[in-house]
């Protein structure tokens, strides 16, 4: 259960509570960031709901981080005031996840772990429960329910360089839409500008908050450059700095930046950020005193299964929550520490309506969608092998990573096309997740195929500007493509 993204969010968590902020300028900064997507009752909802949610939490065992008795709130990029909560300095995400984890644990709530979810079971358009492979009895079993949640998080390792966990595989994801949901924004995969680029070492991500404290970023040759690409330079918004970071990496020809927090004392660092501290210290590198070797990596699904505002999907009593789901907060670009509250208000919102105590409802959501299928591709050649993982990742950070153009974008849907017709069909994990990766993939890949235009987390050289007749959504069904 400890095994997922939460667990891994360093930065903290936004909420309008502090003197002077409120949730109409917390909204404001939203719907900046989502570059004209995101939907406005959702964002509302949220921002207006965060403070509730941050209450639940303390009652729950959370304890954030205070100074002088009050919350500490820090800023981080693109929020124009200091809203974000943290706990534990930069161990945001494991604190909650202790807190709510231990009181599952303790509860009567039966929990099935290392199993996975190989389908959904739906009849009438009515989700009636699950089938799940038991990886520890190697045996499929079946569970009903009234309602199914879906809360499994994105899909990272669609890419060779990301910040997620290895079971960040798509599967809720694959899982709605082979059960006959709605998929959409899928082309806006947001990668954090700042993961640590070390020799021999994992991606691991530095907070954004290291720059909302005021780190720098140089390049290769020691030189600050942000300012060169945005007004708000090391805190513009995370699709900039990212693009930017690239841009320094190919114009210097080196594989990384570096992230300069050297004007903060060892023991300010060694508080406020004491994951990182203590992981880099470990791999032989002294925030305190040296560089911080970065580049971008693969961090947040933006898309996901379209819900409306009380997470349900098209499928009666199925619902979906989290980086999983696509309830329109985001737009094409997340505004940092808006996830872990998406999940909270969210969630909430879902557990209400299950329970009879949702409340009135809101309108629903008026979005303008395109409606797409997969594209059938190429024929697979007489004895074509089952790609790796690997070169899945790999096809998808040359193909369709931070910069994408038309032609790249057009290579891998023909060869994900391809891939996904000699795929195995057995039931065990490895199997189950591979499928899943390639489907979320397919979709990430064609969505940005389609939208000729640059906007938010998704840059096609080929068309640079935003386009206002693609402020829409890209949406895929099931029943309108291919098998």
């Amino acid at each position: 259960m400890s095994d997922c993204n939460t667990r891994l969010a360093q930065g903290g968590i936004a909420a309008a509570i502090g003197p002077g902020d409120s949730p109409a300028v917390h909204f404001r900064d939203t719907v900046r960031a989502g570059a004209g997507l995101c939907d406005e009752v959702a964002v509302r909802i949220l921002t207006e709901e965060a403070a509730e949610r941050i209450a639940d939490l303390v009652q729950l065992g959370v304890d954030f981080d205070t100074i002088e008795g009050q919350i500490a709130l820090t800023l981080e990029a693109a929020h124009t005031w200091p809203r974000i909560l943290h706990a534990g300095g930069d161990t945001t995400g494991a604190r909650i996840e202790e807190a709510l984890s231990a009181r599952a644990r303790n509860s009567s709530i039966e929990l099935e772990e290392e199993a996975l979810v190989t389908d959904l079971i739906v009849h009438r358009n009515t989700v009636t429960g699950i089938k799940i492979f038991d990886k520890k009895s190697h045996t499929e079993k079946e569970f009903a329910g009234q309602f199914v949640i879906l809360a499994s998080g994105g899909a990272g390792q669609i890419y060779s360089l990301t910040t997620n966990p290895a079971v960040a595989t798509g599967d809720g994801v694959a899982l709605a839409f082979n059960a006959g949901a709605r998929v959409g924004d899928i082309e806006f995969f947001q990668f954090h500008p700042t993961a640590l680029c070390l020799q021999g070492v994992s991606p691991f991500l530095i907070s954004e908050a290291a720059r909302g404290e005021g780190g720098l970023l140089v390049n290769a040759c020691g030189e600050r450059f942000m300012p060169a690409y945005a007004r708000e330079a090391e805190l513009a918004p995370r699709d900039v700095v990212a693009r930017a970071i690239a841009n320094e990496m190919a114009k210097t020809g080196a594989d990384k930046v570096y992230l300069d927090i050297r004007h903060l004392t060892e023991q300010r660092i060694a508080a406020r950020f004491p994951q990182i501290y203590r992981f880099c210290s470990e791999n032989g590198l002294d925030i305190s005193r040296e560089l911080i070797p970065v580049s971008p990596a693969a961090h947040y699904m933006i898309g996901g299964v379209i819900v409306n505002y009380r997470g349900e999907t098209d499928i009666k009593n199925l619902f979906v929550a989290g980086e999983a789901a696509c309830t329109g907060v985001h737009g094409a670009n997340r505004l940092a520490s808006n996830s872990l509250m998406e999940v909270l208000v969210f969630g909430r919102r879902i557990i209400d309506s299950t329970i009879g105590k949702a409340g009135p409802r809101e309108p629903k959501p008026s979005r303008v969608e395109d409606l797409y299928g997969l594209t059938a591709g190429r024929e697979v050649s007489s004895g074509e092998k089952v790609p790796s993982l690997e070169q899945l990742q790999n096809l998808m950070w040359q193909k369709a990573g931070i910069i994408r153009n038309q032609g790249d974008l057009r290579d891998a849907r023909d060869e994900l096309a391809g891939w996904s017709r000699a795929l195995d069909q057995s039931h065990d994990r490895k199997s189950c997740e591979m499928r899943n990766l390639v489907l979320v993939s397919r979709m990430l890949v064609e969505a940005a195929f389609i939208r000729k235009e640059s906007r938010g987390a998704h840059f096609c050289t080929d068309y640079p500007e935003p386009e206002e007749g693609w402020r829409k959504h890209i949406v895929f069904k099931k029943e309108q493509g291919i098998d």
